[in-house]
């Protein structure tokens, strides 16, 4: 994403008047204007036009009620709010907050400097997240301009003036990430192929505390990687394994972060058909989320040991691609008929997942546009997650503070005989066309080892919206950086105090980790989230197109 797309714009006590000024409204409270308590509703945007020079116009946003209001409400109506302005063509507006009011971010009413931190992260980042525009290939249509957006730091008197520049930087930093997320998933698969992914990979982590090692060719037939080379066959570009290490905390346990990265599944030889098929250029969303998540914990020089791998392959039918029925061995043992070829994806993350046990990961985390079965049992609004219970519980945790949603789905073991073959151990895809997501997380689970705690994402209704949400505009959603990114900061703090699953000790019940809004002080809340203060300009090493 070239970095003069990016209107970050964030001033503090801006001396000259503003264009707007934003006023977040709640039911049931005053304000200074008349306006309809139907327009104080959660997602409203109402317009209130000055009637004088001299005056600002105001953008009443609605809340709804106060002790409703959760840090995923405020990004949305942080969100929608810089889309209005940028849909008016407004050059700047400025947040107020009203003198006296308790800011109730679901902590039960309580004033502290920890909640005004947490509700203006969240307005920030859903304010930046509203701004994104996919734009490359946009000419007569694109939207010109940018909002900026002024903070009085009178209004957050529990935020010292030096409290308030972590925040935004903070807030900045996991915008410009998930907004990486969103271009590369956006982009066209003639730009990112195979061969483009694992070069703007390079770029974005160069100059930077990353390891960065590829497998390829050779390489991924003496490591027995045939998913990879089954999958790819069709293709012109070469399959490759990523492999990504950032070990800010080296004696802590591997947390690994594994993403599938199809660039355009065709299908292979059962090639998909419809009349639109540009969707399947989203079938990396996995591995931009990881990309994305690792991108986070670099910028803000979190105290973690992560490794990312990114399993990046075409799905094409070809003279030479993969046919229906063929048989491919993997290292543990297993031999996989492909009964379908259009079920490539735990193909390739079978690859990655015993990749990382070879590693030593203590906990692995795969990620992917899996099935269309997950949206078809949960919609376009929450993803699916199977696996290691505490794990699972962690996730759905952090995923209900960023908006990054998580629902617990069941690993049945009856439903394995679906995966059997008669001539190889395992088939890739059921036998029926029920429960597929369930049978595609069992297939994952065989080939992950004891040694590791397990949970696998399905997050293919989640990975875009066809229409604009909230802080998200229609195409892709930037989905699972941040929700990766906080659960690998939370992880590694409970390894530090020895109660993380996969590091000697497992507890069901007992979250160390507290959300930034319910921690005891600032600096601790900016632990919790690895929120130490770095760069917050666009790294100048990323020139290609499409990529942050």
């Amino acid at each position: 994403m070239p970095k003069e797309r990016i209107a970050m714009h964030i001033t503090l006590d801006m001396t000259e008047l503003a264009d707007v000024l934003i006023h977040p409204v709640y039911a049931g409270e005053s304000f200074p204007y008349a306006l309809n308590e139907a327009r104080k509703r959660q997602g409203t945007m109402t317009w209130l036009y000055a009637r004088s020079a001299g005056e600002a116009d105001v953008l009443a946003a609605g809340m709804g009620e106060r002790c409703a209001v959760t840090l995923e409400r405020v990004r949305r109506a942080g969100g929608a709010a810089a889309r209005t302005l940028l849909q008016e063509g407004r050059g700047s507006a400025t947040l107020l907050r009203h003198p006296g009011t308790a800011i109730g971010v679901g902590v039960g009413g309580r004033e502290s400097i920890e909640s005004g931190a947490a509700w203006l992260q969240a307005w920030i980042e859903g304010w930046l997240l509203g701004l994104y525009r996919f734009d490359k290939y946009r000419n007569v249509t694109k939207i010109s301009g940018s909002v900026k957006l002024n903070l009085r730091s009178a209004d957050w008197p529990e935020l010292s003036a030096a409290g308030l520049n972590p925040v935004i930087q903070t807030a900045m930093h996991r915008a410009e990430s998930t907004n990486l997320t969103r271009d590369w998933v956006n982009e066209t698969p003639g730009t990112l192929n195979p061969d483009a992914f694992v070069e703007w990979t390079r770029d974005l982590f160069k100059d930077r505390p990353v390891n960065i090692y590829v497998y390829r060719g050779q390489e991924l037939t003496e490591r027995g990687m045939n998913g990879l080379l089954a999958v790819g066959a069709g293709s012109k570009h070469a399959p490759a394994l990523i492999e990504l290490r950032y070990e800010a905390c080296p004696d802590a346990p591997m947390l690994a972060l594994v993403g599938k990265a199809i660039t355009f599944d065709m299908g292979g030889m059962n090639a998909k058909t419809g009349r639109d098929i540009s969707d399947a250029r989203m079938d990396m969303g996995g591995a931009a989320a990881v990309i994305g998540a690792l991108d986070i914990l670099v910028r803000q020089q979190a105290k973690v040991r992560v490794t990312a791998l990114i399993a990046v392959a075409d799905n094409l039918p070809d003279a030479r691609a993969t046919l229906p029925s063929s048989v491919i061995a993997y290292p543990n043992g297993l031999t996989v008929q492909i009964a379908n070829t259009d079920g490539e994806g735990r193909l390739v993350l079978a690859d990655a997942l015993i990749h990382a046990a070879g590693l030593g990961a203590a906990q692995a985390i795969d990620i992917a546009t899996l099935t269309g079965n997950v949206g078809d049992a949960l919609g376009l609004g929450i993803a699916g997650i199977w696996g290691d219970a505490d794990m699972t519980s962690e996730l759905a945790r952090i995923g209900e503070h960023n908006g990054e949603r998580l629902w617990p789905m069941p690993l049945m073991d009856d439903y394995e005989s679906e995966l059997r073959s008669n001539y190889a151990d395992l088939r890739n895809v059921g036998t029926s066309t029920l429960a597929g997501a369930i049978t595609a997380a069992l297939f994952i689970r065989r080939f992950v080892d004891k040694s590791m705690n397990w949970v696998h994402i399905d997050m293919a209704g989640t990975v875009q919206y066809k229409q604009d949400v909230g802080y998200a505009e229609a195409g892709a959603t930037g989905y699972g950086a941040r929700l990766l990114a906080d659960y690998a900061v939370n992880y590694a703090r409970k390894c530090d105090a020895g109660k993380a699953p996969g590091n000697g000790a497992r507890n069901a019940t007992e979250d160390v980790s507290e959300d930034v809004s319910e921690n005891t002080s600032r600096n601790e809340a900016r632990n919790a989230a690895g929120l130490v203060s770095g760069d917050v300009s666009v790294n100048e090493s990323r020139k290609q197109e499409g990529a942050l």
